[in-house]
């Protein structure tokens, strides 16, 4: 990863915890950070007058003080903001090309969200042609300011696979990349599932799905050895796998299709469940 991390910023909790969870992430990767925030889609509750030039005001000022605090954190981190009247996902979207993840803000409690709208939030996450992010307000694995330290039990990576094929690279690709300088412990997740008629997985079928994902991860353990893997199988709907593997996540990556016209998005059932029910961190990781 070389290009820039863009994150989304209406000045809201949840996109602050957002920025927060970037610049973390950014100075461990060693990339540079875009804030962007549109003064044109800003948070209806915004406690301020309506008229334009008080929503750049305000703009300037989220940017500003964000900026100075992170770079109080991090020192080193090569960080830029951009003011910009273009309405947010296309805004975001028209810097994803160059990126190498956006950062959005999720507002929880049973809806991602960021700007204005959850469908926002959900548009660009099911267009990104790159990694998008989604960070809950107040999320229990990230560090903001000096009164919220990331929880100490927070400390793995996951990854859900649906496949040990090519759609797979990606998501181990970012999993391992941001687990690696984190000295975080990888989950690798696989669900088998079951139907209605048949209850039992064959045991045969399970232990060929497993020699399989340890095949797959064979390059990917000779390319970061310093990467604990845990492999984790089981029976059941995927979302229900993933999310309860993901208990002690400070970052859970799942895939989704890319689409070849920005006119058509959409996240998977599994995408949905874990952005709507995960307290931590959810990377959405395009494949072919």
């Amino acid at each position: 990863m070389t290009g820039l991390v863009v994150v989304g910023l209406d000045g809201s909790p949840a996109s602050v915890t957002a920025a927060w969870w970037a610049a973390r992430e950014a100075a461990d990767r060693r990339l540079p950070v875009l804030l962007l925030h549109s003064w044109t889609t800003q948070p209806l509750d915004l406690p301020i007058p309506q008229e334009a030039h008080t929503k750049r005001r305000y703009g300037r000022d989220v940017l500003q003080g964000t900026a100075t605090e992170l770079l109080r954190r991090h020192p080193g981190l090569a960080l830029t903001t951009e003011l910009v009247s273009e309405p947010a996902a296309q805004a975001l979207l028209e810097r994803a090309g160059d990126a190498s993840m956006l950062v959005l803000g999720s507002r929880g409690h049973g809806s991602v969200a960021s700007f204005l709208l959850g469908t926002i939030s959900l548009h660009v996450l099911g267009l990104a042609p790159c990694p998008a992010v989604a960070v809950r307000a107040g999320d229990p694995a990230v560090e903001v300011g000096r009164d919220h330290a990331a929880a100490v039990d927070r400390d793995e990576v996951v990854v859900g696979l649906e496949t040990t094929g090519p759609a797979a690279e990606p998501l181990l690709q970012f999993a391992f990349g941001t687990a690696e300088p984190r000295d975080s412990r990888l989950r690798v997740v696989r669900a088998l599932p079951v139907s209605a008629l048949v209850t039992e997985i064959d045991e045969d079928f399970a232990a060929a799905e497993r020699a399989r994902l340890t095949e797959a991860l064979l390059p990917w353990r000779e390319k970061f050895p310093d990467v604990p893997v845990v492999e984790y199988v089981s029976t059941g709907p995927a979302a229900q796998v993933l999310l309860s593997a993901s208990a002690h996540s400070s970052l859970t990556v799942v895939g989704r299709r890319r689409h070849t016209s920005r006119l058509t998005w959409k996240l998977g059932p599994v995408a949905h469940a874990v952005l709507h029910h995960l307290p931590c961190p959810v990377a959405v990781v395009p494949h072919d």
